[in-house]
């Protein structure tokens, strides 16, 4: 045990390292740290609000927590709708290193399981927050943490049939809305190039690793300045990233790996301001992701999670 928990008692103990894989859990149920920060913290309130003896009786702590935990998420879901409809331009998902939650899902059988080495990606977020509150958190407990459907039906005040019904609709979206994962190396070597036809000024050898219907998102929350709808083509996003490479010419770009694969880390001033990440098909960037919003992150600041 760490310092902090060795000298508590087994069960505080228990609850204490639960607190990575709550987190896990509520960022993709979430789409943000800060949401999820929130869920598990008002989770941990709740298990210390609770007299000794009824902590006593419960014969699994982390199986409450993650009950617990996953009701205030959906609960959270629910009010969220209403703040992104306020939200100042694109709103996208918190983006967050490969690792940040390594070992944190659970391996369940391949046969009920959607592919999800890319678990907390933007590409399968942005496909969550499609579905319905109900949907997402069915998914989420099921596909990735293994969570049994009669468990998660009490949690989501539906009957087992009913959640397996919703886990379903909600493989089926992600099915239909992604497409196959490409391997890593042809990810990397279109990224790759994304970023040298950018560095060279070329529009006609950018536009060459750009999908014809690409997509370009970037989310400045209302704090940095950012494009306020998507800008779409392979013309148009092509002359808009030459655009701000010509604007920002003191921008240093490092690579990171991301949970969607090799990304961009946007530096000035030794500071972190944005991110790039992107999906590739077939070779070509179908979509690139531009985080800017200094709230989401957090990720790429040093941190203790």
């Amino acid at each position: 045990m760490d310092d902090e928990t060795e000298f508590l008692p087994a069960h505080l103990g228990d609850v204490h390292d639960e607190r990575r894989r709550l987190l896990s859990m509520a960022y993709r149920m979430t789409g943000t740290l800060s949401d999820a920060e929130d869920v598990v913290q008002e989770t941990y309130l709740r298990w210390y609000r609770l007299s000794e003896e009824e902590r006593a009786e419960i014969a699994n702590p982390a199986a409450w927590l993650t009950r617990v935990g996953s009701r205030v998420a959906l609960d959270l879901l629910g009010s969220a709708r209403a703040r992104r409809e306020r939200y100042v331009g694109e709103w996208l998902p918190e983006p967050v290193p490969a690792d940040l939650f390594a070992g944190t899902a659970a391996e369940i059988d391949p046969a009920d399981r959607v592919t999800l080495d890319d678990a907390v990606g933007t590409a399968l977020l942005v496909v969550l927050e499609a579905m319905t509150p109900a949907e997402r958190v069915a998914f989420v407990l099921h596909d990735v943490f293994a969570v049994p459907f009669d468990e998660i039906a009490g949690i989501v005040g539906r009957s087992p049939a009913a959640t397996r019904q919703l886990a379903s609709a909600a493989r089926r979206h992600v099915r239909e809305r992604r497409s196959t994962l490409v391997a890593e190396s042809d990810h990397d070597a279109a990224v790759r190039s994304f970023l040298a036809a950018s560095r060279g000024g070329d529009i006609g050898e950018l536009m060459k690793v750009l999908a014809p219907d690409v997509t370009l998102r970037s989310d400045g929350g209302g704090f940095v300045s950012a494009a306020r709808r998507p800008v779409l083509g392979s013309d148009r996003v092509a002359r808009f990233v030459l655009g701000v490479v010509a604007k920002q010419p003191a921008l240093r770009v490092e690579e990171a790996r991301m949970a969607d694969g090799l990304g961009y880390r946007l530096v000035a001033d030794d500071r972190t301001v944005g991110t790039a990440s992107f999906r590739v098909v077939d070779g070509r960037i179908v979509d690139v992701w531009f985080m800017l919003n200094p709230e989401k992150l957090t990720s790429w600041l040093p941190r203790n999670i």
